[in-house]
């Protein structure tokens, strides 16, 4: 069975044999950018609508705080008084709409490669694309290999928000790459970047921290549950040349943050980097 609409039926379905299945619905749009198939769907489902890019599932109302929650708020609750920020990819905004709920805030550059993306989750997914229009945030449609080359001493946080390490994703995940975001860190910056599944991807986690460790002195992993992603269970990686992981919190902000959450909270932040066995014998 290959991955896409089938039948009335989503399907997408791990290199491991098994995956998740959505009743699909109305396709409300579909297109071939320069880079890959955009589509999203509704889905007769709690889910709501899906955002799939060439088959594979990036996000779905029902459950997309899963992602964008985790990966905003772990490293930016690390950071004193973060002001600028940089996301790579997030093109669907639900990690640009996370970031400016912190105050401190005072520019998010989004620089994502597919204009095609930020365009039909605008117009289909207006629940996460809802800050993309803020004037605090800068989008570039550009490659971000490019665009980080040459960058010194310019973001407090990055977030790299990519796709699975293939297609346009991945030139993200090279050593020249990851050395070019710590360049463009300033002093005590913080890096997060997804890292796949620790269940159904081990390999591609064992080659992407390989490299991190070679570019960053502090290299963690913190881990959450994502109800539509393969395996259920997802990673995130934690880098810094000086920031350790649980080292700050910030009471007032993380009161505020957590109001707006249906997952963060200072309890549930300092359990994500408690890892399983298996997943400390692979790092």
């Amino acid at each position: 069975m290959k991955n896409g609409i089938e039948n009335g039926y989503y399907h997408e379905i791990t290199p491991g044999g098994y995956g998740i299945s959505i009743k699909a619905g109305k396709v409300l749009f579909s297109d071939q950018s320069d880079f890959q198939k955009v589509e999203v769907f509704e889905t007769d489902s709690d889910l709501g609508r899906v955002l799939t890019l060439d088959d594979l599932m990036m996000t779905t109302e029902g459950d997309e705080y899963h992602y964008h929650e985790m990966i905003a708020h772990i490293p930016m609750m690390h950071h004193k008084a973060p002001k600028t920020v940089l996301v790579i990819g997030g093109g669907d905004g639900g990690t640009v709409r996370e970031v400016l709920k912190h105050d401190t805030v005072e520019k998010v550059v989004l620089c994502e490669i597919d204009g095609m993306v930020i365009d039909a989750c605008k117009k289909f997914l207006p629940t996460i694309a809802c800050e993309l229009d803020n004037p605090k945030c800068e989008i570039l449609v550009e490659d971000a290999i490019e665009y980080i080359k040459g960058k010194e001493n310019m973001f407090d946080i990055v977030l790299i928000d990519s796709t699975d390490p293939m297609g346009p994703g991945e030139g993200l995940f090279t050593e020249e790459f990851y050395t070019n975001v710590k360049r463009s860190l300033k002093e005590g910056g913080i890096i997060a970047a997804q890292s796949e599944s620790p269940f159904t991807n081990k390999e591609e986690i064992k080659k992407m921290y390989t490299l991190l460790k070679k570019v960053f002195p502090i290299v963690s992993t913190y881990t959450s549950n994502i109800p539509t992603y393969p395996g259920g269970y997802w990673a995130w990686a934690f880098c810094s040349e000086s920031v350790k992981p649980l080292s700050y919190w910030d009471e007032r902000r993380g009161s505020e943050i957590t109001k707006t959450c249906k997952i963060y909270n200072k309890e549930y932040h300092e359990a994500r980097f408690a890892l399983p066995n298996y997943l400390k014998e692979l790092l």
